[in-house]
């Protein structure tokens, strides 16, 4: 249940993340470059404005100062008056045409003139204007009320002071101008800007959705060829052309498949040689018997040869049960290994002890060889087993007169047993197969000495079991060389 959640969930879809993230990288900068770009204009258009605004305010400054307004004259009283006149009309002016206010203060801190009448006469005393009469221009802009702030200093520069000092100041003009221009600029600017980031957005929406469907599509072709597989409609390798990531994907999975048709050829071959292995002993049974029910007075030395010969195909299938037994227990893991610390020299010497008899019968010379001592953890159970096989078989399918060595080495890390024998060898196009189950590279000859087929694969399965490894070499004709190596210490798994 939960997996069926997690799958129905969208960002589990590569196409939806593709898509996501096609359409973040492409509306985060969208709307940050607006922001920036409107931000940005907003800082440079205040610059402007107050670089503007103080080149007037310093240019009425220096009006103030040669019509001498911070001052009167009575002697020339009509002309203070005329040229007062006018100063006032071109701070009106300026007043009006940046929407703000213009404040005149002297020495005294006495506001001596104010566009809008309310001041006039009052002392201003702030810290922006002590600051511009030490000489330092200021300026403020309030971005929450709207309004940029301005101090001037209004200095004469007729007279210089005997150590060259620059003129003192007469005054301060303080002057609030309204940003009210800027923000209408600025809200044409962002309505245009989120008609043209809707338009990218749109655009941005659409190259995600072309995108994340082709660069899902050879997936969506390779999910759709192994559908098709499953379902039985092709038995085929799938080939999707794509890009280097879904090629490996298909070559993988075409292993995949190829590996599981062997198994399950291989499985039904099993099915069929159990069956075969099975059978025939009890096929042959039945005719020993229906021979001796058709005899009415058969004599007791054909009963006890036919009952010898029934007893010998029983004793065959009771070895082919017991082996199958042992494959079905190392296949499932139903007996799982019991690890100790085993010394293998004297296991190799007792299991040769039990199986020289046999190497008699057949006049075949077992020489063991120990390069050095070997103690190993591994399942005394499993090597007797891949030790009595190995060397059996060795027996078995030798030559008259011939002989068989046994090589035990061990390194730091793995201990090998070489079982070498002057046999019949394998023909080569049989190596590749020797493990299976029930096969056979001479099944005449194979069920002349009574073999069921299983012990390599027996063999192997508990090689593998130990995490080591068997190989195999021969020559037809002239003998063959099984190496198993194995860890010296258990790994588990």
């Amino acid at each position: 249940m939960r997996e069926k959640i997690k799958g129905m969930l969208p960002l589990r879809s590569l196409r939806a993340r593709i898509f996501t993230i096609i359409l973040a990288v492409g509306i985060i900068p969208s709307v940050l470059m607006r922001y920036g770009i409107v931000d940005n204009y907003e800082e440079r258009a205040v610059e402007q404005r107050v670089t503007d605004v103080q080149n007037q305010l310093m240019i009425l400054a220096n009006h103030l100062i040669s019509n001498n307004y911070m001052t009167t004259y009575r002697s020339e009283e009509q002309s203070y008056r005329n040229s007062r006149e006018v100063i006032n009309a071109e701070l009106e002016l300026l007043s009006n045409l940046y929407e703000g206010r213009v404040m005149i203060i002297n020495s005294n801190l006495k506001v001596v003139k104010d566009t809008y009448g309310i001041s006039e006469g009052k002392t201003m005393i702030s810290e922006e204007v002590i600051r511009c009469f030490l000489g330092e221009n200021g300026s403020h802009y309030d971005q929450e009320h709207g309004y940029i702030e301005l101090t001037i200093p209004i200095i004469d520069n007729r007279k210089e002071t005997e150590k060259g000092e620059t003129g003192s100041v007469k005054g301060v003009m303080l002057t609030s101008i309204s940003n009210s221009a800027i923000v209408a600029t600025m809200e044409v600017l962002n309505r245009k800007a989120l008609i043209l980031e809707a338009l990218m957005i749109m655009v941005i929406v659409g190259l995600a959705l072309v995108l994340s469907v082709a660069l899902t599509r050879p997936i969506n072709h390779v999910t759709e060829a192994i559908n098709e597989l499953q379902a039985g409609y092709s038995d085929r390798s799938i080939s999707v052309p794509g890009y280097t990531e879904t090629n490996q994907i298909v070559n993988a999975f075409n292993q995949l498949a190829e590996r599981m048709k062997r198994l399950d050829d291989s499985r039904q071959e099993f099915v069929a040689n159990v069956s075969h292995e099975l059978k025939t002993p009890m096929a042959s049974v039945k005719v020993l018997a229906d021979s001796l029910i058709a005899q009415d007075n058969a004599p007791a030395e054909l009963y006890r040869e036919f009952m010898e010969d029934i007893v010998s195909e029983i004793d065959r299938e009771n070895r082919i049960i017991t082996d199958l037994l042992a494959l079905v227990k190392m296949d499932k893991k139903v007996n799982e290994l019991n690890i100790i610390s085993l010394n293998i020299n004297d296991l190799t010497e007792l299991t040769l002890k039990r199986l020289r008899p046999l190497a008699r019968k057949k006049d075949v010379e077992v020489v063991f060889e120990s390069l050095r001592p070997v103690v190993a953890e591994a399942d005394e159970v499993k090597m007797t087993l891949i030790i009595s096989n190995l060397v059996e078989n060795a027996i078995k399918y030798n030559k008259d007169h011939g002989w068989v060595k046994v090589l035990l080495d061990a390194d730091h890390q793995y201990f090998t047993f070489q079982v070498s024998d002057s046999g019949i060898g394998i023909p080569e196009d049989s190596l590749g197969h020797i493990y299976e189950r029930f096969y056979r590279a001479d099944k005449s000859h194979s069920r002349e000495i009574g073999g069921t087929g299983l012990g390599l694969a027996i063999t192997k399965s508990a090689v593998l079991m130990h995490r080591g490894s068997i190989t195999v070499t021969s020559t037809e004709g002239e003998g063959t060389s099984f190496l198993v190596k194995i860890p010296l210490i258990h790994i588990a798994q």
